[in-house]
């Protein structure tokens, strides 16, 4: 034998391709051997998380159905809510009293099975999202108890249960036409805020992607801010009106703003900017002082602002002030509201350091147009209550209030 030779084991060796050998599929039973845990526990929900925790069963495989045998007693038709042919337990969520001391209890039962078996999570979600999506299906005392077992998973913080995976279901035109939407999450919105705070509600609403379309749980004909206040507030869920209601205030202040940019950038005609800041008033029910912040902060943020050239600031802020000064006066009708306004000023020159410099001449600009009286710069100058900047300011316009004083004494 050559030294470069090497030995080798005789015979031939034969490949054989691996077959992949699954069991049958056999949900039935495994449904069952959850239903004997239930039998022979008498529904005690502390030995039956026990005894699956031990039990030798396929959850991976039917955790699905592992949920249907948990919320309905036993497994369900394919594709359906409907009851399959089999065993079933009466120790159910859906056969319990819709209170939620009776159905904390299977929260906290199932919250024990997920800590111990995390991926059964996706299958928690897959049933629910099945059975919300047929809500109709259900009788309303059932429906009631999906609701307030859908806020107590989440007030429990059931393993992570994403909310968007759960509320967005909901959201199909047929339930929703029927009222089935409304009725629910009016359920599930009073339950949850027992435990918790509306911040708490909203932060839920946002991350299952409803915060910012609420009155899409309203049927067609009542999806109107009116029928959403008249509605929560018949429930007794007032901090969400007062909510929705503010969250439609600013949505309408942001409207007017934007429009109102748009034709200042635009240098539209001062009667067309004065009738459309006038029916965004009247279709907003908007307050006279907000509308007064809203014109004096859009004027100034459209004005071309250069640096440190404290001049050029000031011309192009008197320039603004003189060219809109039929639009401030329109809406500065009284004195709280002129003096409104020169806080405003006040705010602004005192947060913007560049502008530091130019109250007193934008305060004299707007009393040369006619929107400020003397009566507001006096009341402000002696009796102001606003202390950003104040000492300063106040200094500063000395020179022009002792003016108005002695043309004052001189009438």
């Amino acid at each position: 034998m050559s030294s470069k030779e090497r030995p080798t084991l005789g015979g031939t060796r034969i490949k054989t391709r691996k077959r992949n050998i699954t069991a049958p599929l056999d949900p039935a039973a495994f449904a069952d051997a959850v239903i004997q845990i239930y039998l022979d526990n008498a529904g005690d929900l502390e030995l039956i998380a026990k005894c699956i925790e031990s039990a030798d069963l396929n959850f991976s495989r039917y955790g699905d159905t592992f949920f249907e045998v948990v919320f309905t007693g036993g497994r369900t038709q394919p594709g359906t809510t409907k009851p399959d042919e089999g065993e079933r337990h009466p120790y159910s969520i859906i056969d319990c009293e819709p209170k939620r001391e009776v159905i904390l209890p299977s929260v906290v039962y199932i919250q024990k099975i997920l800590r111990r078996k995390p991926f059964l999570i996706k299958s928690l979600e897959n049933v629910m999202q099945r059975f919300l999506q047929s809500l109709e299906l259900f009788e309303d005392n059932e429906r009631k108890k999906l609701a307030i077992f859908t806020a107590l998973a989440f007030s429990q913080k059931l393993s992570g249960l994403p909310p968007e995976s759960v509320l967005q279901p909901l959201l199909k035109d047929n339930l929703v036409a029927k009222g089935l939407v409304l009725s629910f999450v009016t359920d599930f919105f009073k339950e949850y805020l027992v435990d918790n705070s509306l911040d708490d509600l909203i932060s839920i609403l946002k991350r299952g992607k409803m915060e910012e379309n609420l009155l899409d749980i309203f049927p067609s004909a009542k999806r109107s801010a009116e029928s959403f206040s008249e509605h929560f507030t018949k429930e007794g869920l007032i901090p969400l009106v007062e909510y929705n209601e503010k969250k439609i205030f600013e949505v309408k202040l942001k409207e007017m703003r934007s429009a109102l940019t748009t034709q200042i950038a635009e240098e539209a005609d001062m009667s067309e900017v004065i009738d459309s800041v006038k029916q965004h008033v009247k279709d907003a029910k908007l307050p006279d002082v907000e509308v007064v912040r809203i014109l004096w902060d859009v004027l100034m943020d459209a004005v071309q602002w250069s640096g440190k050239n404290q001049q050029q600031n000031a011309n192009a802020a008197l320039r603004q002030v003189k060219t809109w000064a039929t639009l401030l006066n329109t809406f500065c009708t009284n004195a709280k509201l002129e003096l409104e306004l020169l806080y405003k000023v006040q705010m602004q020159c005192y947060e913007d350091a560049k502008l530091m410099k130019l109250f007193p001449e934008v305060v004299r600009s707007l009393y040369d147009q006619d929107v400020l009286a003397e009566d507001t710069i006096l009341h402000w100058f002696r009796k102001g209550t606003n202390p950003k900047g104040r000492q300063t300011f106040v200094k500063a316009l000395e020179p022009f209030v002792n003016w108005l004083e002695e043309a004052e004494e001189e009438d």
